[in-house]
């Protein structure tokens, strides 16, 4: 393993487990090992892209397909209907630890505003 890959490269290695919920040849989504809701799915692309902002400016269609991935998720996770939260967090300050662009597909539960503190991730 090279030290600059992300956590999120080694998962698409299979280098470290993870449980994946779908996977195609662009992205993989997992489940987050420390959910903040009763569904918290990440959906990352395989290609690593610093941020949702570096994403969008080099590949708005392979952004596109990581939106549509995680509806598909929701819906067959069964919370389409009830609702879910999308989010991406976009450098430090708003909470992103890990710099390899990440979706996060939370839902499951009531989530409430967004005043209770960043997602990290």
């Amino acid at each position: 393993m090279s030290e600059s890959q992300s956590l999120f490269q080694r998962m698409v290695a299979r280098e470290i487990p993870a449980d994946i919920v779908r996977e195609d040849e662009r992205l993989i989504a997992v489940r987050d090992i420390h959910p903040q809701a009763p569904t918290h799915v990440l959906v990352i692309p395989k290609e690593p892209y610093r941020n949702a902002a570096e994403l969008a400016a080099a590949d708005p269609q392979l952004l596109a397909d990581v939106v549509a991935a995680a509806h598909g998720i929701a819906e067959e996770e069964g919370i389409a209907e009830s609702g879910y939260r999308l989010l991406f967090n976009t450098n430090q300050d708003a909470g992103q630890t890990i710099f390899h662009v990440h979706l996060h597909l939370l839902g499951g539960e009531s989530l409430g505003g967004l005043t209770g503190g960043p997602i990290k991730g």
